[in-house]
């Protein structure tokens, strides 16, 4: 049994307390009283910088780059785009005009359209008859001419103007022509004279037959020479286009380009003669307008010439 005071080996054994322990331990005891209150706070300040710090380090998100899947759908934004007011001022529709717009008027001088001047265009007739129109109409009661007065024509716009038109019912007692052959009376005589003593007796002489009738093609017609702004003669019934003839036979004798030879020979014999009772004739070869037909005419020329093609 081991003494009191010697020390067992293997037993540690405590070392002596310093004789001013106790003031050590109650001086150490007074700093952490005295240093409690500076550091509770300690923690939570610290924690609070730390938290700041882990902020401020982390990397701020990436964009999301669009999606290049064109079959999905983009997704709504977070907060509905509010559509732009209008504004309460709007700019009124247009309206049409009250008036509608007036094409601008082309100068006197360029107008296409318009006609040329011709005397002839302001007769009109007067409250008696002229003595040169009574002459007239008695000749072609003379001829065996019969015929239908008819009211004057006159047309300001274009120009067009017979003081003293007829109607042609036959060129003689046996001669009968087309109806609505309205001419003035110079022309309806030219024409019942020519029937008489030039186209009857080259029918007798060519078929042995008589001149039955002539077809005409046009007479007065209110309108330009074909392609020009001249009158024609026909707006003055100034002329006559025949188309045909018939004989007592029952033969037609059609004007043509190309007719058989005995109906080309007894066309082109009125065809000439008819060059100096008229003074314009024309037909096939003339041109295309007068292909089908002759075009007889009296349009007065310088020194009563004449132009026959």
């Amino acid at each position: 049994m081991p003494r009191l005071g010697v020390p067992v080996p293997g037993i540690p054994v405590p070392q002596p307390r310093p004789a001013n322990a106790p003031e050590a331990d109650a001086a150490k005891t007074q700093e952490q009283k005295t240093e409690a209150p500076k550091t509770a706070g300690a923690p939570d300040r610290v924690g609070e910088e730390k938290s700041r710090q882990k902020k401020q380090a982390l990397p701020e998100p990436p964009t999301p780059e669009p999606s290049t899947d064109t079959e999905s759908e983009p997704e709504p934004p977070a907060v509905v785009p509010t559509p732009t007011q209008k504004p309460d001022i709007t700019e009124p529709e247009a309206q049409p005009p009250a008036v509608a717009p007036q094409p601008s008027q082309k100068p006197a001088d360029a107008d296409d359209e318009k006609m040329l001047p011709d005397p002839r265009s302001t007769d009109l007739p007067e409250e008696k008859m002229p003595a040169e129109e009574v002459a007239c109409r008695e000749r072609l009661k003379t001829l065996g001419v019969e015929f239908e007065e008819h009211k004057a024509e006159s047309n300001p716009e274009i120009g067009c103007s017979i003081p003293y038109p007829l109607v042609l019912k036959s060129l003689g007692k046996s001669v009968a022509i087309g109806s609505g052959t309205e001419l003035n009376c110079k022309m309806a005589e030219a024409t019942a004279r020519f029937a008489a003593n030039v186209i009857q007796p080259a029918a007798k002489a060519e078929f042995g037959a008589d001149l039955r009738s002539i077809g005409q093609a046009s007479a007065f017609v209110c309108r330009p020479r074909n392609g020009t702004r001249k009158l024609s003669e026909h707006a003055f019934g100034n002329a006559l286009d025949i188309a045909s003839f018939t004989l007592s036979d029952g033969r037609k004798i059609d004007v043509g380009p190309a007719p058989p030879e005995k109906d080309a020979k007894f066309l082109d014999a009125v065809r000439k003669a008819a060059c100096g009772p008229f003074k314009t004739v024309l037909g096939p070869g003339a041109d295309a307008d007068h292909s089908l037909h002759f075009h007889l005419d009296l349009e007065p020329r310088r020194h009563g010439g004449t132009f026959c093609q």
